[in-house]
């Protein structure tokens, strides 16, 4: 089909001058068929669609007339109405008739001269003809792509980029929780669109609804439901200007609808492959690839918003393959409490980069992290440029929460000097310090079924006090002083000096975080 504005601009037209009186906003409507008449009952034999070329003869001079007849033709569904206005019945349009097109939104037209009806005819079913041809060849064209993408099994993400090419405009897929999960096509009103996205996705749809009556239209977005086995998962929409999806545009959204649904049905398989993404996202930021702002940008395209936001990065020690620790459970976690995140699975850690705001606050990530029973470390609050920074603090916090034997959420900021023993640990440095200060201990507490390094740390722990360490030890004070004797003895050094004892308590904190790594 072709629209009302680019029939008026075949060559036809071009031969005399001609003028839109009423229906401007409607010119796009399809023509489906060409139609000169000149009889007052024309609107009986009408099925919608048609261009109407009259001289007037069947219209008649009667103001009621005229108003009758455009009610009819427009309730029969005309796409335009074309008059010439040479003489023969009208030189002027008569405002009636301009009244009651307006009145039914109905486009009208004027001809200022004769043109030959049978050659507007003529080229505009000509038109028709080649724009069908088009239409099935770009179907099958559409067709080809879509399972061609199925066949190699493929994830939404690249069904929704195949769509944002073919119609021109931005599109997003979106859960039955209303959160992203692709974004394809960006333009910076579409961007300011995704920031508001929990907006347009309930109010704006809805407010549309109820003016319009069509659940998956609203000024400026076509949507459709995407259903798997009778149920709808989320919508597909098409970020777009001016009129409605038509031709093959509607028809590209209607097939990549249907090839999402049925690459979805692969749920595992696609999840499998949105965690793959994820993985090779952070993975290119750790070695360097990328820079933070450029993983904020591309985190939006697999639907994950950190526009705008304070970061933070979370590192989570796993402890089972399916546990609290896993990618999975962190990615639950960030949905429920929908902040959007991209979570890693790094072998031992998971680590999840989320976006924070007022309504999801650092102090609530913690709370639920330590609800589940999980040792973390979480870096500070940054910027996108500082991410690099924000993962090596989450990685230092999880493992000094790795070496402490209860389950808790460290923050980078409360390590105090365990930030130091944890940086020291990536090297070789306290390995050896270490060794420097509490070797003879360790090597006692190798081959004795007493071993001295618990009393040593729990009288570290006492600051020295020993009869707060004999009550947390259970045992006699002589049985005490006889262990802290063997002790200095074993070091070589008196434990009563306060220098002599912090640099014992490094030590000691600096073996059980090696211990437990």
């Amino acid at each position: 089909m072709i629209s009302v504005e680019a029939a008026l601009r075949l060559e036809v037209f071009s031969r005399t001058a001609l003028k839109v009186y009423a229906g401007e906003r409607n010119l796009s409507r399809p023509i489906r068929w060409v139609h000169p008449t000149e009889i007052a009952d024309i609107a009986r034999f009408l099925s919608g669609g048609e261009m109407l070329l009259t001289a007037g003869l069947g219209i008649g001079h009667d103001p009621d007339r005229q108003r009758r007849y455009i009610e009819e033709i427009a309730a029969a569904g005309a796409a335009v109405l074309v008059i010439e206005l040479s003489g023969r019945v009208f030189d002027t349009m008569p405002q009636s008739l301009i009244d009651a097109a307006n009145t039914h939104e109905l486009p009208l037209v004027g001809l200022n001269g004769e043109v030959p009806f049978v050659e507007v005819s003529a080229q505009v079913h000509e038109s028709l003809t080649d724009q069908r041809v088009l239409e099935l060849t770009t179907y099958e064209r559409l067709n080809a792509r879509f399972m061609h993408l199925l066949l190699e099994g493929r994830d939404h993400i690249p069904f929704t980029d195949a769509l944002a090419e073919e119609v021109g405009s931005p599109v997003v897929l979106e859960d039955a929780t209303r959160q992203v999960v692709a974004y394809s096509g960006a333009t910076p009103s579409s961007d300011k669109t995704l920031s508001e996205w929990e907006h347009h996705s309930r109010i704006e749809h809805d407010q549309a609804n109820n003016r319009s009556g069509k659940a998956d239209e609203s000024t400026s977005c076509t949507r459709r439901a995407v259903v798997l086995r009778g149920e709808r998962w989320g919508w597909l929409h098409v970020l777009h200007d001016g009129g409605p999806l038509i031709g093959t545009h509607a028809y590209a959204m209607d097939r990549a609808t249907d090839v999402i649904a049925i690459a979805l049905l692969g749920a595992r398989e696609s999840g499998a492959r949105a965690a793959q993404r994820q993985n090779a996202l952070v993975s290119r930021l750790l070695l360097g690839d990328i820079s933070g702002e450029m993983f904020v940008t591309r985190a939006l395209r697999i639907g994950r918003d950190l526009r705008d936001r304070s970061l933070v990065a979370v590192m989570v020690c796993r402890e089972s393959p399916a546990g609290a620790g896993s990618e999975d459970a962190l990615d639950e976690l960030c949905r429920t409490m929908h902040i959007p995140a991209v979570v890693a699975d790094l072998g031992e850690h998971t680590l999840a980069i989320m976006g924070l705001s007022r309504h999801s606050t650092e102090k609530q990530v913690i709370d639920r992290l330590t609800g589940q029973g999980v040792r973390a470390g979480i870096s500070r609050p940054v910027t996108a440029e500082q991410l690099p920074s924000a993962i090596d603090q989450a990685r230092s916090a999880a493992s000094v929460a790795a070496a402490r034997p209860e389950k808790a959420v460290h923050r980078f900021d409360d390590l105090g000097v365990l930030r130091l023993l944890a940086s020291l640990a990536q090297g070789p440095e306290l390995a050896r310090y270490i060794e420097d200060e509490i070797g003879p201990v360790l090597k006692h507490d190798a081959k004795s079924t007493s071993p001295l390094l618990p009393t040593l740390r729990v009288y570290l722990a006492c600051d020295g006090n020993k009869s707060l360490t004999a009550q947390a030890l259970f045992v006699q004070r002589r049985t005490l002083y006889y262990r802290l004797d063997r002790i200095a003895s074993l070091l070589g050094r008196s434990l009563d000096e306060p220098d002599a004892r912090q640099a014992l308590v490094f030590a000691v904190r600096g073996h059980d975080l090696l211990h437990r790594q």
